[in-house]
């Protein structure tokens, strides 16, 4: 690090988490799809998570300025996503609310954070902890937004590149754990510990890895999501939720620093990418070779607001999708308000955009999940397999005609900075890209569905059409001039019975025979009606109708 870039102080931080997971699906009354929400809400007591009622609510008093900007950035068919139709008077019941439903938690007020064996512990205020769920989607978004002040540039690099991680990806000599937190401590009002991560415990997280090839949750990060359970955790528990995407969570950071010029390239890289502070051994080269960053303001940077002057001068807004962060100059009183300025943009539209571009991303994921299951599950040879085949596989194709019409969308906003932050975060994540190939995937499968159900029906005509033809034969020999080959016109009732239940139970007998090696007198046809066909093969093809499998 730069001896400049060591004395940058972080006057405000904020560090906003965005963990996006996939619910499995629960079936409720009538076995109907329960809506996750709807399962949280009816827990009462039993969860800590309490649905969140908008500001937009008229007569809340809680309808700020901020909030109106917010809603007026976006165009109107996200409005309707973010925040629905609009409600009727109070009291009764709503038209249409928004497909987006948020649940929050209010207990946990802080948290304890040691980076690395040796660090002091730092404290961040907990500002909200909140769990997004949308309509028709098997999803949900942990969002977890922290703040501190009078951080080092160094401290607040750490926090970024530590703080929002599922589990510890390996651990060092010492048994202590890597790239995460090596301590972290959820603490409620009286500064008492909920929850504290079990990160060193090395044994634990390799067993359950053997055990269910898949990830375990952290304790602290379990059980902040509770009453919610991981899948295979072994916990009961009607929520339960798979891993999605890296285990690393997307972010935002807003930095506000006593000197915004001091911060060198070379942090910028760092702080866009989340890489960490620098290595004390490697000075203060680049965090990769000269090759790779040399286009890293082009790619990775929004420098609008990048130069002297103006309301909030010198703020870089920096993105790569993973994530979105905004650097200024803490002297500025426009950057830091809350109300009308950076940071009130930060915490609304910069943070909608993102939840946007990430949702989008994952909802992506999960159809491409749902797919790859439904064929992992599918026995060709078993008929209920193939039935609950087809069936996963239509309503994924509604869903994802549901998901396109409501969900998707290219532009969110005519706002110059809102749109480019938009496109550029959502350049690196490819979801355009994801997008068409979940699409292609999908249809491929629907595709294949609608083949099948013609070819079967295809095939049925075959089978009724040979039946008829032969039935044909029976119908005129015995219906010539309408000659009876028994004249039983007159006898006793009961003699007719039983020549008609004679004839019915041979000619039920007939026609079940007839469709049992229909496809066999389907071919023959073929060859009889093939004129360059000579006798002996028509009579081979007649012959090959008995003949056995395998002869």
């Amino acid at each position: 690090m730069s001896a400049e870039s060591s004395q940058v102080c972080v006057k405000q931080f904020r560090q906003v988490l965005l963990w996006p997971l996939r619910l499995m699906p629960v079936r409720g009354s009538e076995g109907r799809h329960a809506k996750p929400w709807e399962l949280l809400a009816s827990m009462g007591e039993a969860s800590p998570w309490r649905e969140v009622v908008d500001e937009y609510s008229g007569g809340s008093g809680r309808f700020h300025e901020r909030h109106y900007n917010e809603f007026v950035s976006f165009l109107p068919y996200v409005q309707r996503f973010l925040y629905g139709e609009g409600r009727s008077q109070p009291g009764a019941v709503a038209t249409a609310g928004s497909p987006m439903r948020v649940f929050r938690r209010s207990d946990v007020k802080a948290l304890r954070a040691v980076t690395h064996a040796g660090a002091a512990p730092v404290m961040l205020d907990i500002a909200h902890v909140d769990l997004y769920f949308f309509l028709d989607l098997d999803l949900v978004l942990l969002n977890v937004e922290v703040s501190a002040s009078d951080l080092t540039l160094v401290q607040a690099q750490e926090l970024l590149y530590r703080f929002g991680r599922g589990y510890p990806a390996s651990w060092d000599a010492d048994g202590n754990a890597q790239h995460c937190l090596l301590s972290a401590e959820w603490l409620g009002l009286g500064g008492q510990v909920l929850a504290q991560s079990d990160a060193s415990q090395r044994e634990v997280f390799m067993a359950h890895v053997s055990q269910h090839r898949a990830p375990r949750v952290a304790a602290h990060w379990a059980w902040l999501l509770e009453p919610l359970v991981g899948d295979h955790s072994g916990k009961a528990g009607s929520l339960r939720y798979r891993q999605i995407e890296y285990y690393r969570m997307p972010q935002l950071a807003f930095l506000a620093v006593d000197n915004p010029l001091a911060v060198s390239r070379n942090d910028f890289i760092r702080l866009a990418l989340v890489l960490g502070p620098p290595d004390a051994t490697l000075d203060t080269r680049t965090p990769y070779a000269e090759a790779q960053p040399g286009d890293f303001e082009r790619r990775f940077c929004y420098d609008r607001f990048w130069r002297e002057g103006g309301a909030a001068p010198h703020t870089r807004y920096l993105c790569s999708g993973h994530s979105l962060v905004v650097l200024g100059d803490a002297n500025s009183p426009f950057f830091v308000c809350p109300e009308r300025g950076v940071l009130a943009q930060f915490r609304h539209q910069h943070f909608l955009l993102f939840l946007i571009a990430h949702f989008q991303k994952a909802a992506l994921l999960m159809f491409s999940d749902r797919l790859a299951e439904a064929l992992k599950n599918l026995d060709i040879a078993d008929a209920a397999s193939v039935r609950t085949f087809k069936r996963t596989i239509r309503n994924s194709f509604a869903s994802f005609l549901r998901f396109t019409h409501r969900y998707w969308f290219h532009d969110i906003s005519e706002q110059g900075q809102v749109r480019a932050l938009f496109r550029l975060c959502a350049g690196h994540l490819e979801v355009d890209s994801l997008y068409q190939e979940v699409k292609e995937r999908i249809g491929e499968m629907n595709n294949y569905l609608d083949a099948d159900s013609l070819r079967r029906q295809a095939n049925t005509v075959v089978r009724l059409t040979v039946v008829t033809i032969f039935g044909l034969i029976g119908t005129v020999t015995t219906g010539f001039l309408g000659m009876n080959l028994l004249a039983e016109a007159d006898a006793p009732m009961g003699r007719k019975l039983w020549i008609f239940a004679i004839v019915f139970v041979l000619a039920l007998v007939l026609t079940f025979y007839t469709m049992a090696k229909s496809k066999r007198l389907s071919d023959f046809l073929d060859v009889l009606s093939d004129e360059r066909a000579t006798t002996w093969q028509k009579v081979s093809a007649l012959g090959l109708v008995w003949r056995r499998n395998g002869d």
